[in-house]
C-alpha cells in the first residue's frame, strides 16, 4: 500500500507540475498534493474554491480497504500568524473492502458492533491547523477527523481519526 500511495503522489505532482506553478515565496496557494498519515492515511488533494473555502479529498489506503473522502473546509486565519490557518467543515465517505480480517483497535477508535461487510459509507467532520511554508511550495497540516460509519452489514463505527499531513502546494 505504502508503494501505491508513492506512486499516485508522485504521479500527482507530474499531472500538477505542468498544469500550474509551485507556489514559491507566498503564503496562499490554490491546490495542494500530499499524504496525510496517522489515522486515515493516503493521498490527499485540496483546492480552494475561494480565498477561505478548499475542498479537500483523501484516498486511504487500508491493509484491507480503500476509502475515498470529500470535505468541504472553511479557513481562517490562526493567531495572527501568516501561513498559520485554522480549517473545519465536514463531508462524507465510501470504503471498499479488499478482504475481511480482524480489525484491531486502534486508540482513536471505538467499535459499535461488528465488521463483516464489503463496502461502507460514513459523515465526517473535520477540523485542523495548517501551516503554509512560505519559502518553499510545502504546507503541513494536524487535524482531527471524526466520522462515523456503516458498514453494508449494518454496523457501525465511531473513529476519531488524527492526522497529520505535508503537501506541495500550487
Amino acid at each position: 500500500m505504502k508503494k501505491i500511495a508513492l506512486t499516485l503522489t508522485i504521479a500527482s505532482l507530474a499531472l500538477f507540475s505542468n498544469a500550474q506553478e509551485l507556489a514559491l515565496d507566498t503564503y496562499s496557494y490554490h491546490t495542494a498534493v500530499g499524504l496525510r498519515g496517522i489515522g486515515t492515511s493516503g493521498l490527499t488533494v485540496k483546492h480552494f474554491t475561494k480565498q477561505d473555502v478548499a475542498l479537500e479529498g483523501i484516498v486511504g489506503l487500508w491493509s484491507n480497504a480503500i476509502s475515498a473522502t470529500l470535505l468541504y473546509e472553511k479557513h481562517a486565519n490562526a493567531f495572527d500568524v501568516e501561513g498559520l490557518r485554522w480549517y473545519y467543515g465536514g463531508g462524507g465517505h465510501v470504503v471498499a473492502r479488499t478482504h475481511n480480517h480482524n480489525h484491531h483497535k486502534h486508540y482513536y477508535e471505538h467499535h459499535i458492533g461488528h465488521d463483516n461487510g464489503a463496502a461502507a459509507f460514513g459523515l465526517d467532520g473535520i477540523i485542523g491547523i495548517e501551516y503554509k511554508i512560505k519559502p518553499i511550495p510545502f504546507a503541513v497540516s494536524a487535524d482531527l477527523k471524526p466520522n462515523i460509519e456503516v458498514s453494508s452489514t449494518g454496523s457501525a463505527f465511531l473513529r476519531f481519526d488524527p492526522g497529520l499531513g505535508i503537501k506541495v502546494t500550487f
